[in-house]
């Protein structure tokens, strides 16, 4: 997989997609229009619970409580596991579905003041899907089922949207992210990236008044950086071209060009963000996973769809 300047590959998008920003009355103004069928693939949330021990029902913000409750098990330990929606609803004695919010699903509201995580009768304490993204493994299995209906798996196109933090490089003052650890001294060094930070998130007017910004590297090279952009309603994107075959390897992310290597350097696993959009060149489906949307939604076939529903290891549902 790499990098392409020639954005225009792109361009059927833009003639299926609604005008106007992501926020659409509909899912369209960031999926296509056109296809025969749409699926949505919900991604899986989180739960965890303590062993012989049941999480405090009080807000976080009551520090008393959790601190006697930390106290009392200094040794604690919990039992974290992956959880799909369907499971999730079935334990908060809600509905699941093809439409199904998150936040209706477990009878919470995600805008509101975060004063605690919702918890069902058993004690499991339930963390949000993410947006945006994906476990890597889950993005292989989508992708392998994908390669199995189109007729170019080793040819297509992965975008990336520019603006995850410390992809792409930028002229400024200060990195877009910061790393931090536990030194222990005042001299280690996560106390110096520590202070690091702060003397850059503290503006000089005395010394720095006639500071010019500097490039900021970020994952991406500068000239990737630099380069054009596949732009969509709302979004910009850094386009690649390579087949959806690359994305069903199990170690996908230590292959793509946006691998977080400058994570890595910190003490960070390997990892890579989830694609934005995928698309083989023969346009049979396209994958879009927004950032701002806690499932990734598949354009294609009614084979395609009927086939991810039926994926014992995706949760999917197609869209009436």
């Amino acid at each position: 997989m790499e990098w392409t300047a020639d954005v225009s590959a792109g361009d059927w998008l833009h003639e299926r997609l609604d005008d106007g920003y992501t926020w659409s009355a509909t899912m369209h103004g960031v999926v296509p229009h056109g296809f025969e069928a749409y699926a949505r693939v919900f991604h899986p949330a989180s739960r965890d619970r303590p062993v012989g021990a049941e999480w405090p029902r009080r807000p976080y913000s009551d520090y008393r409580v959790w601190d006697a409750f930390q106290a009392r098990h200094p040794d604690l330990q919990t039992i974290d596991e992956r959880v799909s929606w369907a499971t999730t609803a079935a334990a908060m004695g809600t509905t699941m579905h093809p439409l199904a919010q998150w936040g209706s699903l477990v009878r919470f509201d995600l805008y509101g003041d975060r004063e605690n995580d919702p918890r069902d009768a058993d004690g499991w304490r339930y963390q949000d899907p993410e947006q945006g993204g994906m476990p890597a493994d889950t993005l292989a299995t989508l992708a392998a089922a994908l390669e199995s209906h189109t007729s170019t798996p080793d040819d297509g196109f992965v975008a990336v949207w520019e603006g995850y933090g410390g992809l792409v490089g930028f002229m400024g003052t200060a990195p877009s992210r910061a790393f931090f650890g536990w030194g222990g001294s005042d001299d280690s060094p996560a106390a110096a990236q520590h202070n690091a930070m702060l003397s850059r998130s503290v503006k000089d007017r005395f010394n720095n008044v006639f500071r010019r910004d500097t490039w900021q590297e970020g994952i991406l090279s500068r000239e990737i950086s630099e380069g054009p952009r596949l732009e969509l309603p709302g979004r910009g994107h850094v386009l690649f071209h390579g087949g959806v075959s690359e994305l069903a390897a199990p170690d996908w992310e230590l292959n793509v060009p946006w691998r977080d290597r400058i994570g890595e350097e910190h003490g960070f696993p390997p990892t890579a963000q989830t694609p934005s959009l995928v698309w083989p060149t023969d346009r049979a489906w396209v994958s879009v996973t927004e950032v701002d949307y806690d499932s990734t939604i598949v354009a294609g076939t009614r084979e395609l769809i009927a086939a991810l529903v039926a994926d014992p290891q995706l949760e999917a549902l197609e869209i009436p």
